[in-house]
């Protein structure tokens, strides 16, 4: 059988980061052409436009609508510089993983669980295509906006951001707004590969388990005592795989997961106080709409996945006593029975160990903006 290639269906994920400056060819940076331009575009665009935006912050501060027009923007966009800083710190770790969902012990053994695990990998495509049309149509409309509503005859930039000159003569105001909207689409693509990465390090996790499942239902079933044995061995090494792939997996996004659930709840809510006060389908409206659905997207990609993977861990016990258990000898009915013992935990992925990944989870940070609404709205009044 020919051998399944599971870095196939990120391959669009890993072009966008190499464009990004974020995934070199090596394990790690050279000192060459492609680390100057990712250091580069990394410094100017992703931590320059943050710059700008946040200290803008400290002269509106006493208004709070003008706030909440840029605060959800710049805690996103702080995120996205924090996403870039953990991919950089582990580099190794994603080009270990990236070779480790390769090896042996992670292929599909035929046709029919190749198909059984599809339907996750195609769910997960679909919400990523869902994901950057969002962002894609938000960043696109908070470009145009200002020239659709007339504003840019006022020389009004895109985003609020302070600047050591007068961004209002030109060509001082075109050349500040290209470069507010090359940042943005930069610190966006950044969000959108490394958010559908972390989501797509789930969803193998998941995949996985599924193929143990099965592979365990069959291992008894037509087999000699020692082929049995041999396929419970290579079902306990499957299993300690996953286990080492999903802890490696934890430890790249466990702190931007932790960070991304507290910026988005904020985020959240306080978009939908600006969707509340902005001209309905306005080109601005549009942008904070899209704005929203993809951040929420963005989070039950994490939520959903990650349970998922809890899931399809937990059914790893009960494939055991799906198999012909009864059929073999005492010796082995011991392995089968200490190998049972290892895998009743089921895989958990968590933030920084505080708190795990489920719909629970989500549907409490769906409460949490919500009150941020609330609470703006009832400030606002």
């Amino acid at each position: 059988m020919k051998k399944y290639d599971w870095k196939e269906t990120i391959k669009g994920n890993l072009f966008m980061l190499k464009i990004l400056g974020l995934w070199p060819a090596g394990v790690t940076y050279n000192l060459d052409l492609y680390s100057t331009y990712a250091c580069v575009s990394t410094l100017v665009l992703t931590c320059g436009h943050n710059f700008f935006q946040i200290i803008n912050i400290y002269f509106i501060f006493p208004d709070l609508a003008a706030i909440a027009d840029t605060i959800f923007v710049t805690l996103s966009e702080i995120l996205a510089a924090m996403k870039t800083y953990h991919v950089l710190q582990n580099m190794q770790v994603l080009k270990k993983l990236m070779l480790d969902i390769n090896e042996d012990y992670f292929q599909p053994r035929n046709s029919a669980q190749i198909k059984m695990i599809e339907s996750s990998l195609n769910f997960w495509k679909k919400t990523s295509t869902i994901f950057w049309s969002m962002g894609s149509g938000a960043v696109f409309f908070w470009a145009v906006y200002p020239i659709l509503d007339g504003s840019v005859k006022e020389n009004r930039l895109p985003f609020l951001a302070w600047y050591p000159y007068n961004t209002t003569i030109s060509p001082l105001y075109e050349i500040t707004y290209v470069y507010q909207i090359i940042s943005v689409a930069f610190i966006a693509s950044t969000s959108l590969a490394v958010g559908t990465l972390i989501a797509a390090l789930n969803v193998f996790i998941g995949a996985q388990c599924d193929i143990l499942c099965d592979n365990l239902k069959y291992s008894v079933k037509g087999r000699s005592v020692n082929n049995s044995r041999k396929t419970l061995l290579c079902c306990i090494k499957h299993h300690k795989r996953i286990l080492r792939f999903a802890d490696d997996s934890n430890k790249f996004f466990s702190w931007i997961a932790f960070v991304q659930f507290f910026i988005s709840g904020a985020s959240i809510g306080i978009t939908m106080f600006r969707l509340s006060i902005v001209v309905p389908f306005s080109s601005e409206f549009f942008s904070l709409l899209m704005f929203e659905i993809g951040v929420l997207v963005e989070i039950f990609m994490f939520c959903w996945f990650a349970n998922e993977v809890e899931i399809k861990s937990a059914n790893i016990p009960l494939a055991i006593f799906h198999s012909e258990w009864l059929k073999i000898t005492d010796n082995f009915k011991q392995d089968i029975s200490f190998f049972l013992m290892r895998s009743q935990k089921s895989i958990k992925i968590s933030a920084l160990g505080l708190f795990y990944l489920s719909l629970d989870t989500f549907v409490k940070i769906l409460r949490t903006s919500w009150s941020y609404f609330a609470l703006l709205n009832q400030f606002s009044a």
